[in-house]
């Protein structure tokens, strides 16, 4: 078995698939190192598997003892692993008001601190730890009239989005031996980017702290969606920096040319599905290293399912079949067909 990520050793990993031979038959096992943190990228544009190969890397690291899986669910595809052949738990996405500090508060609610409304939200941010304590704050501030009442819409915004909880996400939850799947169906992108933000620095600072014993591995799906927004200095952080305390980030996206340009440099390991958009493929291109030899474009794969996998850890490229997932995946699209009439 050829273990991708490994440069040498021995320890858990993670099943993948198998080399794809020239005649299309099955060539050896290909696996994922899941001893070491790693930092990874899958790519593909829609259908071509991306969504199901990032399920069949939480497969195979559920089961290693001493990783946390906690997986950021955009569109509701990972839903159906509860109940299914991993252990894993579907959560509502609940952060702390206090998880986000007084600057991505201003972010978030499209705010600049030097403005008054700004400057009186990053007062309440400072000072409070819930958004209740936060609209309290604004209410009895000494402030112009205008101020408090634009600065109270904006949390009375906030709070109608439904992700904020005095309690939060526990970090025994996001640590556990579960897998947590953070349901973030239906939930707009400035909220979302809130929970993603706060889980991402809670899963890092419980590594500095020394509050998680076990290795967070950290799954976005749909991850464009993430990396210009709140959550973006989150990402940036585990991407740069996550390795050292250990913790793993996964990002899969069928936009890499919407990455910044940090996300796709800083990954060890690079799964890519088909690609057509000569956008995403010159993204590619231009940050993957010098042993990446021809056409990035010849290389990538042409069938649903098939992947390049760049190995930064050995210096290598390697052609896989991604194998089948055990549990359901709920990343289909519905077809006509199948519809009931009755």
């Amino acid at each position: 078995m050829v273990v991708i990520g490994r440069d040498g050793g021995q320890g858990p990993t993670a099943s993948l698939g198998h080399y794809r031979a020239r005649d299309g038959s099955h060539g050896a096992p290909v696996a994922v190192d899941a001893d070491r943190p790693h930092a990874g990228l899958v790519v593909g544009k829609r259908g071509s598997g991306k969504t199901y190969t990032l399920g069949v890397l939480l497969e195979g690291v559920a089961s290693v003892d001493g990783v946390a899986s906690v997986v950021v669910d955009p569109m509701g595809t990972f839903e159906s692993l509860a109940g299914s052949a991993v252990d894993a738990s579907v959560v509502a996405p609940r952060v702390r008001a206090d998880a986000l500090g007084p600057r991505r508060w201003c972010s978030l609610l499209g705010l600049s601190p030097e403005s008054g409304t700004g400057a009186l939200v990053w007062q309440a941010a400072t000072t409070s730890e819930t958004l209740a304590a936060m609209r309290a704050f604004v209410d009895g501030a000494d402030a112009d009239p205008a101020v408090r009442r634009a600065a109270r819409n904006h949390l009375t915004l906030a709070a109608s989005w439904g992700v904020f909880d005095a309690a939060g996400l526990a970090t025994e939850t996001l640590c556990g031996p579960d897998v947590t799947v953070l349901n973030l169906a239906g939930v707009d992108s400035a909220p979302a980017n809130a929970v993603l933000a706060a889980v991402a620095d809670s899963l890092y600072d419980a590594r500095i702290s020394g509050g998680s014993g076990r290795l967070p591995w950290l799954f976005v799906d749909e991850a464009h969606t993430f990396t210009h927004g709140v959550a973006s200095a989150a990402l940036r952080r585990l991407l740069t920096k996550g390795r050292h305390p250990g913790v793993s980030c996964w990002l899969a996206t069928q936009r890499p040319s919407a990455l910044p340009a940090v996300a796709i440099s800083q990954a060890d390991l690079l799964l890519a599905h088909r690609l057509t958009s000569e956008a995403d493929i010159d993204a590619l291109a231009d940050a993957r290293p010098t042993y990446l030899d021809g056409s990035l474009e010849t290389r990538l794969p042409a069938a649903t399912g098939e992947a390049l996998v760049v190995d930064d850890a050995t210096e290598s490229t390697h052609h896989v079949q991604v194998r089948e997932r055990r549990t359901p995946h709920g990343g289909g699209s519905p077809r006509a067909s199948a519809v009931d009439r009755a």
